[in-house]
């Protein structure tokens, strides 16, 4: 998927829609009192002094930043503003544009899509992250870019989730394999990835169980996954995105980290972008995971999936121009 990330990402020509317009409504209140808060300490003409700083450090805290990037941002903003030529709201919001799209820069871009004839993908997270919608909504993207796409309701464990997904399936023709609720979840895959491959299907995704990050034995069912599939289709999973719900804010790292370490994610779809989330926690992932957002969610149709843009998302945590 990474591949499309490439093709449809393209900066939009302005004025913007789509993708900035979608999350500048989500992130309107993040931005607004972020700046509201600087306002207030900015003293035009006096300077950006210490108070001014630890305004900054505050603000970004509430829009769920994280404690560590918070101050790694104001830092790396205090090392500027000394000798910054204008000393009003806007030279500050411009300096920490800059500094936002620094730390965007310096993360790992997503990976290539690795040619193969069957690309697997999983979707891993917690309960409610809304991963199987997330699920069935790339599918429809790879199915639009062309390519045979084939489901798998791994989740046997939530109540409603396989029928969920069963509906999504049926909604955009594609094929699913799934077992009765409370089958083994390993014992799905395995089907999945042989009629997969007997059908010579070029996109699996994989809807595994919503787990807790603290529970153990469920991690070591999803690593038991990923052997699983390693064991019959070279490589795979080629992909394993963790879907977070941008509402939790700041505990989704914790989650994040944990997803990291026992499922390999290499990348993150954030959902619920459009509602009260504060959005801030994309630049702790990027800042202390060194991982993608690949895909942000912004609504509950099959089209609201769409590629992060870097640039676009730091322009509306810090609203779209200067005079904002």
């Amino acid at each position: 998927m990474a591949e499309d990330l490439d093709k449809d990402a393209a900066p939009a020509p302005r004025p913007r829609g789509g993708f900035f317009a979608k999350i500048k409504r989500g992130l309107f209140m993040t931005h607004t009192e972020i700046l509201e808060k600087l306002g207030t300490a900015v003293k035009q003409g006096l300077g950006f002094d210490e108070s001014v700083l630890e305004s900054l450090e505050e603000a970004l805290l509430s829009a769920d930043v994280g404690a560590d990037t918070a101050s790694a941002l104001a830092d790396a903003v205090r090392a500027r503003t000394g000798g910054a030529e204008r000393k009003d709201l806007p030279a500050l919001r411009t300096i920490l544009l800059e500094e936002i799209e620094k730390l965007i820069a310096a993360a790992p871009k997503p990976p290539a899509r690795i040619e193969t004839p069957l690309f697997v993908t999983f979707l891993v997270g917690v309960n409610g992250s809304g991963k199987t919608t997330t699920t069935a909504k790339l599918a429809a993207r790879e199915k639009a870019a062309g390519r045979s796409v084939l489901l798998a309701a791994a989740d046997t464990f939530r109540a409603g989730a396989i029928e969920q997904l069963q509906t999504w399936a049926d909604r955009l023709s594609l094929p699913l394999v799934r077992h009765r609720e409370g089958a083994d979840p390993s014992a799905v895959l395995f089907d999945a990835l042989s009629a997969a491959k007997a059908r010579g299907v070029a996109s699996l995704l994989v809807d595994t169980a919503g787990r807790l990050h603290t529970k153990k034995n469920l991690m070591e069912e999803l690593a038991k996954m990923r052997r699983i599939a390693g064991r019959e289709v070279p490589g795979a999973p080629h992909a394993t995105l963790l879907v977070l719900d941008a509402t939790t804010g700041i505990n989704g790292l914790e989650q994040a980290r944990r997803f990291v370490e026992a499922a390999g994610a290499t990348g993150v779809v954030l959902t619920k972008l459009d509602g009260s989330a504060r959005g801030g926690i994309v630049l702790a992932i990027y800042r202390e995971l060194k991982l993608p957002v690949l895909f942000v969610g912004v609504g509950e149709s099959v089209d609201d999936l769409v590629p992060f843009d870097p640039a676009e998302y730091a322009r509306a945590l810090l609203g779209d121009d200067a005079s904002n």
